[in-house]
C-alpha cells in the first residue's frame, strides 16, 4: 500500500512537471516595467468604448463663409433611415452629449432625448459660431443679416448650411430634419425658420428668446432686468467669466448699494463687456431692438415649416416669446395645422426635465414627460419619420392649473375678456364701481422686494420665484391689495390677462407692477401648507415713461392721470370655489428690475443719486377712470 502511494505521488509530480512549462509557454509575455519617471500625461483617451450601444461622432461642419462649427452626432448602433433632431446651442455641445461618461446612450444625452434615440432618431448638437468648439465671432443674439448685420451669415444661414451638410453626410438618416431647443436654443430654432432648408420639416422652439426689450431676458415693458449682467459675464468672457464678483451677500443689498444699473456695471468693471455696453446704449425700444425682434422677422415671411411653440406658465426668463410668435404666425395658418401653442405648468425650460411640481405646487404626475410622449414626439414623428403616422396635433394645448388637467383648444386666447374692477374698501367687482382712488408712497430707497429677504437670484430661489407666496408683500404700506370675497363658482381663465390701470404720480416718472393672485382658503386641510397661500398667476411691470410709446420716452406730468395698459403672462387657470381673486399694485420689484428714480432721468440706467425721489402714487377706480384687470373668462359646461 505504501509503495503504491509513493509510486502514485511520483507519477503526479512528473505530470505536474510536464504541465507547468506548458502553462508558462502559453501565458502572455510580461510587459516591460515602466520607468518611474515616465511622463504620466496622456494625449487622449476615448471614453466611448467598443461596448458602447451608440455611435458618437464629433465633426467640424463648414459654413458658407468658411467658418467651421463643432457638431456632435449621436445615434444608437444599428440605426438606419433615422430622422435627425438638431439643437444649436451656446452651452457647449460636447457637454450636452456627455451628461454621464457612460456606454449607454440614454445616459450621455439630456433626459428629454431618451424617447427619441430609443425610437431611431439621430440626435445632433452644435456649438453656435464663436463659442466652445466652433470657429468665428460670437455675437449675443446675432441679428439677421441686414441693417444690423453687414455680414452674409447669421443663425438662419448657419442652420441652413448645417442641415445641408447633415442630410448629405449622415448616411443612416432619412434626410428629414427637425430642430428643437429651449431659451437660447429656442431662439436658434426660430431663426432656422427664416428662409429654411427644404429638409427642415418641423420645429419645436421652447421658451424662445424673441424680443429682449418687450418681455424676454433683458427688459420687460422698458424696465431693465438686472440679472442679465451675470449671464453676459459668464457667456461672453473667455478668461475670468462667471457671475459678477459681488461676493456671497444678498442681491437686494448689493444692487441697492451700487445705485443705477450703469453705476453697478462701473463698480464691477463691466463697461468694457460688449454685450453689456450694447444694452446700456439702447435703453428704449429703438430700431436696434425692433430689428432683432424675431416675431416681427417671422411675420414678414411665409410660414412653411410646421412649428410647435412651447412655454411655461411661470417662465421666469422668457414668458413673452412663444405667445408673441404664435400671435404673429397664427393668421398665416389657414388650415390651423401649421403652428401650435403649448403652455405647461412649468418654470423656464422645465418641459425638458421632471415636472411633477413647482415650488409648493404639485401636479398630477410628471407633466413634462406627459407632454413629451403624448404630444411633442408624435408631432415630430408625423413630420419626420419615413412612412409617418398621420398628424393629430392640437392647435392649442394647455394645462389648467387649479383643476390640474391638460386641455385642447382651437384658438388662443380661449376666453372672453371680462373686466374685474378695482373697487372701494380694497375690493374687486365684476361691475363698474363708484369713482374713488387709493394712494401709497413709493420710496426708491426702500423698494418692494421680489421675494422675502434675503434675496439671491440663483438656484431654486430664482427658478420658483414666480410662485412665491405673496403674503410678504400684502402687509407693506407701498403695496395696494384688492380682493374679491370667497368665490361661489369657479372662474376659469385662458389667455393673457390685460391690465387697464388709471393712475397719476407726484413725480415725473413711475413704474407700476400688477400681480394677479389666487388666494387659497385660510383653512385648507387638503394641503395645510397651502392654507391662505397667495399664488401669483401673473406678475408684470410697466415703465411709466413709455405710456405714449415704447420708442418715445417722456416725463410724466405730476398729478395728471394716465391710462397704463399692458398684459400679464399667458395662463390657463381655474380659481376654485372658496378661493379669492386678488390684485396687487406696487411701483417696484427689486432687485430683478432696476429702480425707477421717479425724478426724470433721460436714461434710467444712468440715473444720478439726486434723481431718486419719493413719490405719491395714486390709483384711480370706478367712474371715468375705472382701473381693471381684464380676464379671459371661459364659460365651462
Amino acid at each position: 500500500m505504501i509503495a503504491r502511494t509513493l509510486r502514485t505521488a511520483a507519477l503526479g509530480a512528473a505530470s505536474l512537471a510536464l504541465v507547468l512549462p506548458a502553462l508558462a509557454t502559453s501565458a502572455a509575455p510580461a510587459r516591460d516595467t515602466l520607468d518611474t519617471m515616465a511622463n504620466d500625461q496622456v494625449d487622449a483617451y476615448d471614453w466611448v468604448r467598443p461596448q458602447a450601444d451608440y455611435v458618437r461622432r464629433e465633426v467640424m461642419v463648414p459654413m458658407r463663409d468658411g467658418t467651421k462649427l463643432f457638431t456632435v452626432i449621436v445615434y444608437r448602433k444599428g440605426t438606419s433611415d433615422g430622422p435627425i433632431l438638431l439643437s444649436r446651442t451656446p452651452y457647449n455641445a460636447g457637454r450636452a452629449t456627455s451628461r454621464n461618461r457612460s456606454q449607454k446612450i440614454e445616459e450621455i444625452l439630456p433626459v428629454m432625448d431618451k424617447e427619441f434615440v430609443n425610437d431611431g432618431y439621430i440626435r445632433v448638437y452644435q456649438d453656435v459660431r464663436g463659442l466652445d468648439g466652433s470657429q468665428g465671432d460670437y455675437v449675443m443674439n446675432r441679428p439677421l443679416r441686414g441693417p444690423l448685420n453687414s455680414t452674409k451669415v447669421d443663425h438662419a444661414t448657419d442652420a441652413y448650411d448645417t442641415i445641408d451638410w447633415l442630410v448629405k453626410n449622415v448616411t443612416v438618416s432619412n434626410g428629414k430634419v427637425g430642430i428643437i431647443g429651449s431659451s437660447y436654443l429656442g431662439f436658434t430654432s426660430l431663426m432656422a425658420l427664416i428662409d429654411p432648408h427644404p429638409a427642415l420639416k418641423a420645429s419645436v422652439p421652447q421658451s424662445p428668446m424673441v424680443d429682449g426689450w418687450m418681455g424676454d431676458d433683458w427688459f420687460h415693458n422698458g424696465a431693465f432686468r438686472t440679472f442679465g449682467y451675470d449671464y453676459d459675464l459668464s457667456q461672453t468672457v473667455a478668461k475670468g467669466g462667471g457671475s459678477v464678483p459681488r461676493g456671497s451677500g444678498e442681491d437686494y443689498a448689493a444692487y441697492l448699494r451700487a445705485g443705477s444699473a450703469y453705476d453697478y456695471a462701473k463698480t464691477y468693471g463691466l463697461l468694457d463687456i460688449p454685450a453689456i455696453r450694447k444694452v446700456l446704449e439702447h435703453p428704449s425700444y429703438d430700431a436696434w431692438w425692433q430689428g432683432q425682434a424675431v416675431d416681427k422677422l417671422l411675420a414678414a415671411r411665409p410660414l412653411s415649416v410646421p412649428t410647435m411653440l412651447v412655454v411655461g406658465q411661470w417662465d421666469q426668463e422668457d414668458s413673452y416669446g412663444a405667445p408673441a410668435v404664435y400671435k404673429a404666425l397664427e393668421p398665416k395658418d389657414a388650415n390651423n395645422d401649421m403652428v401650435s401653442l403649448v403652455i405647461g405648468p412649468w418654470r423656464h425650460s422645465q418641459v425638458n426635465y421632471e415636472a411633477r411640481s413647482l415650488g409648493a405646487l404639485d401636479w398630477e404626475g410628471d407633466t413634462g414627460l406627459q407632454f413629451r410622449t403624448r404630444w411633442m414626439k408624435p408631432f415630430l414623428d408625423c413630420h419626420l419619420k419615413t412612412d409617418a403616422p398621420a398628424c393629430d396635433t392640437p392647435p392649442v394645448l394647455t394645462y389648467a392649473t387649479g383643476t390640474n388637467r391638460w386641455e385642447v383648444s382651437q384658438e388662443w386666447p380661449g376666453g372672453a375678456y371680462t373686466p374685474l374692477y378695482l373697487a372701494g374698501d380694497f375690493g374687486l367687482s365684476w361691475s363698474k364701481p363708484e369713482a374713488g382712488e387709493d394712494s401709497y408712497v413709493s420710496d426708491p430707497a426702500k423698494p418692494v422686494p421680489m421675494l422675502p429677504r434675503p434675496i439671491h437670484m440663483s438656484g431654486e430661489e430664482w427658478r420658483t420665484w414666480l410662485v412665491q407666496d405673496q403674503r410678504f408683500a400684502e402687509s407693506r404700506t407701498d403695496v395696494l391689495s384688492y380682493s374679491t370675497s370667497a368665490l361661489a363658482q369657479p372662474v376659469h381663465i385662458k389667455g393673457a390677462p390685460k391690465v387697464d390701470l388709471h393712475a397719476f404720480t407726484s413725480g415725473e416718472d413711475s413704474d407700476f407692477v400688477v400681480k394677479l393672485i389666487d388666494v387659497y382658503p385660510e383653512e385648507y386641510s387638503e394641503k395645510p401648507q397651502m392654507a391662505g397661500y397667495q399664488l401669483p398667476m401673473g406678475i408684470e411691470i410697466f415703465r411709466g415713461r413709455y405710456v405714449h410709446g415704447f420708442a418715445t420716452p417722456a416725463p410724466l406730468e405730476p398729478g395728471k392721470s394716465y391710462n397704463f395698459q399692458w398684459s400679464l403672462p399667458n395662463v390657463d387657470h381655474v380659481f376654485l370655489p372658496g378661493h379669492r381673486i386678488m390684485v396687487q399694485v406696487q411701483s417696484s420689484l427689486f432687485p430683478l428690475y432696476d429702480r425707477n428714480p421717479q425724478g426724470w432721468a433721460p436714461s434710467i440706467m444712468k440715473a444720478q443719486p439726486q434723481d431718486y425721489q419719493k413719490a405719491t402714487e395714486t390709483v384711480q377706480r370706478g367712474g371715468e377712470a375705472a382701473s381693471a384687470v381684464w380676464l379671459p373668462v371661459v364659460q365651462d359646461d
